[in-house]
C-alpha cells in the first residue's frame, strides 16, 4: 500500500490544532521549541492559545503551519508509520514536503517561510487584496467570471483544489465583483478566506521575484521521497529545478486537482499530515478510489498507521 504524504497550506490554520496530538507526542513539542528559538518568539503559545488575528497573519500563520506539519510527521515517524513514496503539498504545504523529504533545513525552512510571508504581506497593502473560493462552478466558468469582474483590476483563478471547487485571488473589489457574477453564473456559493494576501496572483509577482534572491542562497539536496509540485503537477528530483519551481510558485495557480491525479498513479493512499482534514475532503472529491486520511488528532493518526503499516 504505497502511501503519499499530503501537507496542508495557509487557511488550515487554528488556534488549539495541535493540542489533541501534542499530549501523546514528545516529538511535537519539541519541534515547536526548535522553531521558536529560531523565530526569537513563543510559536506554541501563539497556536495554542492565539490570538486568532495573529495567527492569521500571513507571517506568523506560515510558519505555523509549516512546524504543525513537520511535527505531525515526527509524530508519524515515532509511533513507526510507513515511509511514503511521494511527498507534496499544497502552496506553503510544499516546503513542509520538502523538509520532511530532507531536501530543505527545518531551521532553513522556518526562517525561510516567515520572510515568505513578510514579503507577501509587503506586496500588497493590507486590506487591499482577498481571496474567496467558488464552489459548484466549473474551472472555465469561474475563470470567466474573473474577466469579467477585473475593470482594470486584478482578480484570477489561482487554486484548482477539486472538481467545482475553485479559490480566486487579487484586489479586493475585484475579487467582490467575481463572487457576485460567479453566483449569478450558478455558483453554490461563494466565500472569503480568511486570508490576510491574494497569494498565487499576478499581484505577488514582485515577492516572487525578491522571495527568488534568497532561495538562491538556500541549500536544496535531492529529496528523499519523490516530489511533486503543484504548480506544474510533476515530480521534481534535482535541487536547481526544485529551486527553479518554489521561486514559479508564489505567483503561481495551485493545480491540486492535476497533482492528485498524478500522485494516485504511484500511491493509492493519501494522507493528510498536518492540521484538519481540508486536504482530505478535496482529495476524496478528486480520486473516489484512493483511500484517504487525515492526521488530525492522536486517534486518527494511530489509527492511520495501523491501516497503512509500520515502516
Amino acid at each position: 500500500m504505497p502511501i503519499a504524504m499530503l501537507f496542508p497550506g495557509q487557511g488550515s490554520q487554528a488556534v488549539g490544532m495541535m493540542a489533541s496530538l501534542a499530549g501523546g507526542y514528545p516529538a511535537i513539542g519539541a519541534c515547536f521549541s526548535q522553531a521558536s528559538q529560531v523565530l526569537g518568539f513563543d510559536l506554541w503559545r501563539l497556536v495554542g492559545e492565539g490570538p486568532a488575528e495573529q495567527l492569521n497573519v500571513t507571517e506568523f500563520t506560515q510558519p505555523a503551519m509549516l512546524v504543525a506539519g513537520i511535527a505531525t510527521w515526527r509524530a508519524w515517524c515515532e509511533r513507526g508509520g510507513r515511509p511514503p513514496a511521494v511527498v507534496a503539498g499544497h502552496s506553503l504545504g510544499e516546503f513542509t514536503a520538502l523538509v520532511c523529504a530532507e531536501s530543505i533545513g527545518f531551521e532553513d525552512a522556518v526562517r525561510l517561510v516567515r520572510l515568505r510571508g513578510q514579503l507577501m504581506q509587503q506586496a500588497v497593502p493590507e486590506g487591499s487584496g482577498a481571496m474567496a473560493a467558488i464552489l459548484g462552478l466549473e474551472d472555465a466558468a469561474v475563470e470567466e467570471a474573473c474577466a469579467q469582474a477585473s475593470q482594470g483590476e486584478v482578480v484570477q483563478a489561482v487554486n484548482f483544489n477539486s472538481p467545482a471547487q475553485v479559490v480566486i485571488a487579487g484586489h479586493s473589489p475585484a475579487v467582490d465583483r467575481a463572487m457576485e457574477i460567479a453566483k449569478q453564473r450558478g455558483a453554490k456559493r461563494a466565500v472569503r478566506l480568511p486570508v490576510s494576501v491574494p497569494a498565487h496572483s499576478a499581484l505577488l509577482q514582485g515577492a516572487a521575484q525578491q522571495f527568488a534572491q534568497h532561495l538562491a542562497t538556500l541549500e536544496i539536496r535531492e529529496p528523499r521521497y519523490r516530489f511533486f509540485s503543484g504548480v506544474d503537477a510533476a515530480p521534481h528530483g534535482d535541487p536547481a529545478d526544485i529551486r527553479a519551481i518554489l521561486s514559479r510558485q508564489l505567483a503561481s495557480p495551485v493545480r491540486w486537482t492535476d497533482l492528485v491525479r498524478a500522485v494516485v498513479h504511484d500511491a493509492d493512499t493519501l494522507v493528510e499530515c498536518g492540521p484538519g482534514k481540508v486536504l482530505t475532503g478535496l482529495n476524496k472529491r478528486i480520486e473516489r478510489g484512493a483511500t484517504c486520511l487525515a492526521l488530525e488528532n492522536a486517534e486518527t493518526l494511530g489509527n492511520a498507521v495501523e491501516q497503512v503499516g509500520h515502516a
